[in-house]
């Protein structure tokens, strides 16, 4: 596991890790890593269930596409906001 987190610092952040416990660069990007999977896993199921929800609506009413159309994308776009959260977060984490 040592090993890894080595190669990632060489490799990725062009830093050389000592034969100590790892540095707090390993322990940001891994926190950055979780903060932006954990927090793009949600809204990703989130917007996949509401088009299919929406889909299965217009497949029973095709009359109310347009009204069905503009909610779901006004919900994925709070849903894709909440990633965005994410992506802030896994910077600060990274950055700062």
């Amino acid at each position: 596991m040592y090993d890894l987190a080595s190669a990632i610092l060489t490799d990725v952040l062009g830093q050389t890790q000592t034969q100590a416990a790892p540095s707090a660069n390993a322990n940001k990007v891994i926190g950055a890593g979780l903060a932006i999977g954990l927090g793009g896993l949600g809204p990703g199921i989130g917007i996949g269930l509401a088009v299919n929800g929406a889909l299965q609506a217009i497949g029973r009413n095709p009359e109310a596409e347009g009204s069905i159309r503009t909610n779901m994308i006004i919900g994925a776009g709070l849903a894709e906001a909440v990633a965005i959260y994410a992506l802030l977060i896994a910077l600060l984490i990274l950055f700062v």
